[in-house]
Order: structure tokens, then sequence, then C-alpha cells
């Protein structure tokens, strides 16, 4: 029978494979042909009231909507989902490590598929920018939700800040990526907020990063006939930043979970 560390081992040694194609992905990332073909339709300014829509919402739904969000799932049942996943990797039955991760995705697949309903059905209708707040708390819940099946929680500013520093890294591309992510990786074995760290200026940083990504989507979502192909890239951008939170959630809790560093992996 397998030992609980060479699981470890193997789990761990996936998540640097899924890290890794990740991050190539998103070196070699291309820009939608749509873009250029609407760019200079854009109108002056749009760009600076997607930042600002974002924001709003970011701010409402953490100091007003998470007990609204919490209704759209089983909170509990998720708790009691991890627990009984994680009693089984430290009792070696089956791949209790594995099955954490299989719960995160199963959730991820269901809301893919309900901002696909949402995107496309809000942009059949010409509606763009009022589409940001159900975009925003559609996006936060998938997170809460990966947060849970790792056996998070969400509600503290330690927490709101690794998910909206998730949210701004995921978005981006190049190099940029590539420091960003170690500077993620680095936060999470030290878990503590930055020395001045202003929520509002995170906000506004991570609004800036999905704005930048969704100009020309929202723009076309807020018009009537054409709208439904904008919407038809929400999920595209939720299954983007949701892959990496799995990505995230997962490395912070098999580091938890520890191994012997005498067997272990060389943790990258």
């Amino acid at each position: 029978m397998a030992t609980y560390t060479s699981k470890w081992k193997k789990e761990w040694n996936r998540m640097l494979a899924d890290e890794k194609a990740y991050l190539k992905q998103g070196r070699a990332r291309k820009e939608p042909r749509l873009n250029s073909m609407v760019a200079r339709h854009v109108p002056d300014g749009l760009q600076e009231k997607l930042d600002a829509a974002f924001a709003k919402a970011f701010k409402l739904i953490f100091e007003k909507g998470t007990g609204i969000i919490e209704k759209t799932y089983d909170r509990e049942g998720i708790r009691e989902q991890f627990d009984e996943a994680r009693l089984s990797a430290h009792m070696r039955k089956g791949n209790g490590l594995r099955k954490v991760l299989w719960n995160a995705r199963g959730s991820r697949a269901k809301n893919l598929v309900y901002s696909g309903i949402e995107g496309i059905g809000l942009g059949a209708a010409g509606i763009g920018l009022p589409d940001i707040p159900l975009f925003t708390g559609m996006l936060l819940k998938g997170i809460y939700e990966v947060a849970l099946h790792f056996g998070y929680e969400y509600e503290s500013e330690k927490e709101k800040y690794f998910i909206l520093r998730i949210i701004e890294v995921a978005l981006k591309h190049g190099s940029a990526l590539d420091a960003e992510n170690q500077a993620l990786n680095e936060w999470i074995e030290e878990e503590k907020l930055p020395i001045g760290y202003d929520r509002d200026e995170q906000i506004e940083r991570t609004s800036a990063a999905i704005s930048k990504e969704l100009l020309y989507m929202k723009f076309l979502q807020g018009l009537p006939i054409v709208g439904a192909l904008g919407g038809a890239y929400d999920p595209v951008y939720m299954q983007k930043i949701l892959s990496y939170a799995e990505l995230k959630y997962h490395r912070r809790f098999l580091l938890e979970q520890g191994s012997d560093p005498d067997d272990g992996p060389i943790i990258a």
C-alpha cells in the first residue's frame, strides 16, 4: 500500500505540472480576433467605467453580499465533504488527497454552466455593464466554493486579499504572470498581509485586471443581437480564474498537509 508521504508527493508533483501548464498557456496568450474587430468602436471612457463598476461590485459583495451568495450552495455540506476526504487521506484509505481536488473541480464545472447561461442570456438582451455585479457575484461564488472544498474560509481580511490576488494574477500574461505567480506562491508560505495593505487599493488593481480583459466583450454584450457573442466569453474567463484558484488553494492545502521533509519533493 502506498504511504501517505508517497501519495502526497505524487499529488504535489501533479499540482506542479498543472501549474506549469497554466503558466505556459498564459505566456502564449493570443489576442482574440474579436478585440481587433471592435476596438475602433469602443467609446472613450468605457475602460474607466468598467474599472469603477467592478470595484463597486467587489466592495458591495465583500461588505453586504457574501451572505446572499452563501444561499446558493451548501456550505456545511462542502465542509463535510472536505473533512471526509481529508480523513480518508490520513487514514490511507483510497486517494483522499486526490478526492479533495476532484470535488473542487466538480463544483467548478457547475459554476461554469451557470456563468454561460447568465452571460449569453443577458448578452442576447443587450445588457452589458449591468451584468458586472452578477458576473462578479458568480465569480466570487465559484472561488468561495473552491476555498471550502480545500478546507478554507473566506471572510477574514487575509482571505479576501488572497482571493483578490488570485483574480488579478490569473489574468496576467507573459513574464508578468511568471513573476506574480511566484510572488503569490511565496505569500502562500507566509500568509501575512503586506505591510501597509489597503483593501480598496487591491480592489482597484484587481478590477483593472478584469476590465482590461473584458473591455471588448462587455462592449459587445451591451449591443442588441450580437450581445450574446460577448456574453459567451463570460465562462471563458470564469474558467481561467477558477482554474487558477484551484491551483493556488491546492498548493496551499498540500503545504498544510505536509510531508516527511526527507521524503517529499523539493517545494517549488
